[in-house]
């Protein structure tokens, strides 16, 4: 079955590129049922969009013809030209200058709205940190990150 998943994900990712007029080397493994899929590409930032939108549209996209054809949701992990490597390493650069200047300052310091999976990067990264503390406020797509210096 995960012979099948991963040749229908490898066509259905093709079409999409071929009726974009993209060429891409598409790469996908699986592990533990879980189908991650690479693409090199040398126009990577219409794929990816601001802020990787474009990126985890195409993923959804991706997983949705691929559940209409058999009957289940694949769990399919999208990259390009390791986006999300790099977003991973801003988010921690981020997160550590924010948590110092809260320290200095005493204030807490807000980052700009992001998903939910950049603002858990976010509490990972700080959750061993002992003198501040994090908290997700706001609703929707203005939901952000405040980072608040320990009493």
């Amino acid at each position: 079955m995960e012979g099948k998943k991963l040749k229908l994900i490898d066509r259905a990712l093709r079409e999409i590129l071929d009726n974009l007029g993209i060429e891409a080397k598409i790469e996908i493994e699986e592990k533990q049922g879980v189908f991650f899929v690479t693409l090199k590409t040398p126009m990577p930032g219409i794929l990816i969009g601001s802020h990787g939108r474009n990126l985890f549209a195409f993923q959804r996209i991706l997983s949705l013809i691929v559940y209409r054809q058999l009957g289940e949701w694949p769990k399919i992990i999208l990259d390009i030209d390791n986006y999300r490597q790099k977003r991973e390493e801003t988010l921690k650069k981020m997160a550590l200058s924010a948590a110092k200047k809260a320290k200095i300052s005493g204030q807490e310091q807000q980052l700009p709205p992001m998903s939910s999976g950049e603002r858990r990067i976010i509490h990972l990264v700080l959750s061993e940190d002992p003198e501040v503390e994090t908290e997700s406020r706001g609703e929707g797509k203005e939901r952000r990150v405040v980072i608040k210096p320990k009493k």
